[in-house]
Parts: structure tokens; sequence; C-alpha cells
């Protein structure tokens, strides 16, 4: 976990129990679930194999070790994970090195959290090297926090990341909004038993109690994350 601001749990009169703003990265910020998927293809044609198009639903929003293990499995590339996460790692830094388009609705609504002070963290499977790499576009001073995939034991669909996050903050978990586009990232969030957004980008998500799915991120202000906070 990197924090780059001092944590504050700054409130007004109205909304006062919104005390967090956590956000996935890949596909819920930046539009690069897509990147990922053409990486794994190119690294894995490197290797000698085709990937299933029907494979892409199973692997995103995963941690790079389940997502490549499992193409491992699938393919019986003669390759280790950690030469292959090495791989992919080094692909994608290449990649989004050319760029990373932010979400439809993303600017606005960082730009809102950081006018009214909210707490917001960054939290993400991906490793810390492509977080601060994407961050080097995004901008650091949106996240008082950020938490990667390698800096915890356990990363999603465990709710660890989530609740590293809240206890960088100093807060309570079930006060806290999150932002996923992943039923992985979903399932992380709502076991650390914080809010959840979902904003589905590969495959659908169904509204469920503590859920609301919406169409994107323009659909999202600060009035909608207080009142998701009961």
């Amino acid at each position: 976990m990197t924090s780059t601001v001092p944590a504050s749990l700054t409130r007004t009169a109205e909304g006062a129990a919104l005390q967090a703003v956590f956000l996935d990265m890949d596909g819920t910020l930046v539009d690069t679930e897509g990147f990922w998927w053409d990486v794994e293809v190119e690294v894995f044609a490197d290797l000698g194999h085709r990937l299933d198009e029907a494979w892409r639903e199973v692997v995103v929003g995963g941690p790079m070790t389940r997502s490549a293990g499992y193409l491992m499995e699938a393919t019986g590339a003669d390759v280790t994970l950690d030469e292959l996460t090495v791989l992919l790692n080094d692909r994608f830094e290449k990649r989004i090195g050319r760029g990373v388009p932010l979400m439809p609705g993303a600017a606005r609504l960082l730009a809102e959290l950081r006018r009214h002070e909210i707490p917001t963290a960054l939290v993400s499977a991906s490793h810390r090297r492509i977080i601060d790499r994407v961050l080097d576009s995004v901008g650091h001073h949106h996240f008082g926090l950020t938490v990667a995939g390698d800096e915890v034991s356990r990363t999603k669909p465990h709710p660890e990341p989530y609740l590293t996050a809240a206890h960088g903050f100093g807060a309570d978990p079930r006060l806290c909004a999150v932002i996923e586009d992943t039923a992985t990232g979903v399932a992380a969030a709502e076991a650390a038993g914080c809010a959840v957004v979902a904003v589905p980008s590969v495959s659908p998500i169904a509204a469920a109690e503590g859920r609301v799915v919406v169409g994107s991120l323009e659909e999202v202000n600060l009035t909608f994350l207080r009142s998701l906070i009961n």
C-alpha cells in the first residue's frame, strides 16, 4: 500500500456518513481491460499458442497469478508463472506508455471527489509498477492511498485489498463506497462490507442487495455515492 497524502476523514453536515471512496483501476477508471487481453494474446502468440476468445471472460478482473495461471493451464505453454508475469507486465507497461484513456465520466468524478476532500483510494489487482505508470497519466494527486495486487497477501476476490484501504484511512468499510467493473472486484468489495457500484466492462453484473449497477461513471457523482450509505 502506498499513501501519497495524509489520510483524512473530512466530514460535512450533508452526507456525513460516507467516509471514503475506493475505485478499481482497469476497466473502471481507465479503459485498459482490452489492453490486458491484447497483451495476453500477443505474449502467448510469441510462445506459440493461440488464445480462445471465450477465455477472456474467465481472466478479466482477476489477479495476475490467477489469470496467467489459467492461461498457462489452458494452453499448456512451456513457461513458469514468474516468467509469464514478467512478460505480461513488461508488454503491458510498454503498451500504456503510449497513453491511457480514461473511462467516460472518470475525470469529472475524480475532480469532484478531490474538490469535496473525500478520501479516495485506488484499489487494483495490478502490480505496483503498473499502477504507478498508469497514475503518471491519470494523476497521483487524486488518491490519498493506493493498494496494489502484489502488496497484499490475498488479492481480489478476497476482501483484503478493500479492508487494507479502509484501514489506511481509518474508515469503517461499511461507510465506504466502492466502484468496480468485474464480478471478481465486486465480490471483494462486498466481502469487505462496502457499498458497491458496479460498472460492468467485459462481462455483465446483476444488481443485488447492497449493489447498484450503472452503465458508466457518467451516472455517478458524490450525491449518488452518499445515497448508498445508510
